[in-house]
């Protein structure tokens, strides 16, 4: 039983495994933003996601066709690159994936929304009300697609590798990019037309469930980082919105 989680912990904290348990959030995400706003107008979106696609419209492609072109391109070289791994894929390891994030969500849930509140004495969530219940559940998928692998993939390995050459030691630059990581992920929740008005309380939080992400992504790689966040904002929208 005990090689058996090891193996398991071994076996998924790869790119093969996060890839492809992350792929279903990106096609849910697209599909649901269609369906909530079929006349296209106003469109929300999550802001990475926003900051993605302007590009693509401002080098005049279709946002969403390069989108699904750079999965591809993605998909094919991770395919590639672990094509031995592939030959002993386990199938049974993707609903295991699924209950540990939702499990660690939980976790999350309880452990920033209960230190938050203990030490402000303020509620740590604040939904957005103005949304359809379909708008939500897509900007949370979204959300756990976008944000972490932003937030966690992008900037987590690059303040690593530039705090690795500053202070030399491995510990200290995850210690470092972790930490700033976080700080910057809550700090991105105040820009824009949909961003909150700024509470300590809500920064805090924010910071807190950064930092939390941050590590799953050292831990468990992209892919359960991306699905703790996502079922987490499920879990805000079906129980405090």
């Amino acid at each position: 039983m005990t090689n058996q989680v090891k193996q398991y912990f071994e076996n998924t904290h790869t790119l093969l495994y996060s890839f492809l348990v992350s792929l279903p959030l990106f096609f849910l995400y697209e599909v649901l933003i269609l369906i909530s706003q079929p006349s296209g107008d106003a469109i929300v979106r999550i802001s990475v996601d926003v900051w993605i696609k302007s590009l693509f419209t401002s080098l005049g492609v279709s946002a969403i066709s390069f989108s699904l072109l750079i999965v591809a391109i993605i998909g094919l070289f991770i395919l590639y690159k672990e094509r031995e791994r592939l030959k002993t894929l386990k199938f049974v390891y993707f609903p295991t994936l699924l209950l540990e994030s939702t499990i660690y969500a939980i976790v999350v849930a309880f452990i920033s929304q209960s230190l938050v509140s203990f030490m402000l004495n303020m509620a740590a969530s604040d939904p957005i009300a103005t949304l359809t219940t379909t708008q939500k559940l897509a900007l949370s998928l979204g959300a756990g697609l976008y944000e972490e692998l932003f937030f966690r993939v992008i900037l987590v390995t690059v303040l690593i590798l530039v705090f690795t050459k500053v202070f030399g030691k491995k510990w200290a630059a995850v210690t470092a990019a972790v930490v700033l990581s976080a700080l910057l992920f809550s700090a991105v929740h105040y820009i824009g037309s949909m961003g909150d008005a700024f509470t300590l309380g809500s920064f805090l939080y924010r910071f807190l469930f950064g930092l939390i992400l941050n590590g799953i992504y050292v831990w468990r790689g992209f892919g359960v980082a991306a699905w703790t966040h996502a079922i987490y904002d499920i879990m805000v929208i079906a129980f405090l919105s």
